[in-house]
């Protein structure tokens, strides 16, 4: 079975600064990331991705004479699966307009030559706004635990550890490490990745998720839905938020109603806001209308891109959308919408030049044993060319 996760123009925009480097498929939400639950439920199906034409060097799409396309923003939960799965060659899955999935070919989907157009039973949930990953992470977190842990058995907690709750709700990969913490199921399900590690004195309420190889300081303070993805390390408060992976905040401040991309660092006591002080609506610049847009929600914190990172002590604003490779610092509050590439803080910006972030992103993912090559480089050339006419100076 040959998949190919599709991405609609306005929804990938919309999804900005996250999908600059990414399909929208490869966001996480819940404990996995769209593509990923896909791939539990389709096991020996191939994935690739239909995005945009510079991310197509990492996230090539591969095509057959007949192809599961799917729209990359729609969460597989539910009967959804199934009835994806049912589709007979032509046909295509839609709900309330919206085009779920398709089985044919490339040239009938571009033409939109559907021989019939089944309404999808049930609700279905879609990633469109950059808000909804932390909106909607507890649902996800739920499904994906049930997905992930049906018919296995748990690691053993350890006998420094105290749940609150349902021990049943508490599920521990192999080779994970929890040390004198309290976990409370009260309100959802403990998630701790294969390797992963909880150090002494963290307090962690569900629904939340640590993914592998990822890091909980001592003394974290963590209230669910949260997710913290694959190979990071946090500390502090952390409250419903998402970080996608790779990505550090290893120190005491304040994150919530957030959602942080991956190569991201926020320095010693950042903090963000998540509410105003007159407890009005938050606004978030949108990309896609250019301008900032009411999100409908009181409590609303950062929107980070990729690579991004900020310095010892940061203020973020209620609401801040920070772009790809940005560096921010010093003392202040800077802007709500900083763009990517931007060098500076509340006095001002220059431009952080492509060649000083290569140099970065090599030392980082050296780190991580991984190595920073000419696709990675090639991507975030493309975005530099992308948006440097938004560049601050």
């Amino acid at each position: 079975m040959n998949i190919v996760l599709f991405d609609e123009e306005n929804v990938w925009r919309n999804l900005l600064p996250l999908t600059f480097t990414r399909p929208i498929s490869k966001i996480r939400i819940g404990i996995l990331s769209i593509d990923e639950k896909w791939k539990h439920h389709f096991k020996k199906a191939d994935i690739s991705y239909l995005s945009q034409p510079h991310l197509s060097g990492i996230y090539p799409a591969k095509l057959s004479d007949t192809n599961y396309f799917i729209n990359g923003s729609v969460v597989p939960n539910g009967s959804i699966p199934k009835q994806v799965r049912n589709l007979k060659q032509n046909e295509g899955l839609a709900y309330k307009g919206v085009l779920i999935a398709f089985n044919g070919s490339e040239g009938a989907l571009r033409a939109f030559n559907i021989s019939k157009t089944i309404e999808a039973k049930g609700d279905v949930m879609f990633v469109k706004n950059v808000y909804d990953i932390f909106k909607n992470n507890g649902e996800c977190i739920k499904a994906d635990f049930d997905l992930i842990t049906k018919g296995r058995k748990s690691k053993p907690v350890g006998k420094t550890v105290t749940v609150i709750g349902n021990k049943k709700l508490v599920f521990v990969e192999q080779g994970a490490i929890i040390n004198a913490s309290v976990l409370n199921t009260t309100n959802g399900p403990i998630y701790i990745g294969k390797d992963a590690e909880v150090m002494e004195g963290s307090a962690i309420r569900g629904p939340f998720a640590l993914c592998e190889h990822s890091t909980l300081k001592m003394s974290a303070k963590i209230y669910g839905p949260t997710t913290i993805g694959p190979h990071s390390k946090v500390g502090g408060e952390v409250n419903n938020s998402v970080i996608f992976g790779y990505s550090n905040k290893a120190h005491d401040g304040f994150l919530g109603n957030s959602v942080v991309g991956e190569w991201c660092n926020l320095g010693a006591d950042t903090n963000s806001s998540n509410l105003k002080n007159n407890y009005s609506n938050v606004k978030l610049f949108n990309y896609l209308q250019q301008r900032s847009v009411d999100t409908g929600l009181q409590f609303c914190g950062l929107i980070m891109g990729d690579h991004s990172k900020t310095g010892i002590n940061t203020m973020l604003n209620t609401g801040t959308v920070v772009g790809v490779a940005a560096n921010i610092y010093g003392a202040g509050f800077p802007p709500a919408h900083i763009s990517s590439f931007s060098w500076g803080g509340a006095d001002g910006f220059t431009v952080y030049q492509i060649e000083k972030l290569f140099e970065t992103s090599e030392k980082v993912f050296e780190r991580r044993g991984l190595k920073f090559g000419d696709k990675e480089r090639k991507m975030l050339k493309a975005v530099f060319d992308l948006t440097v006419k938004d560049l601050r100076s």
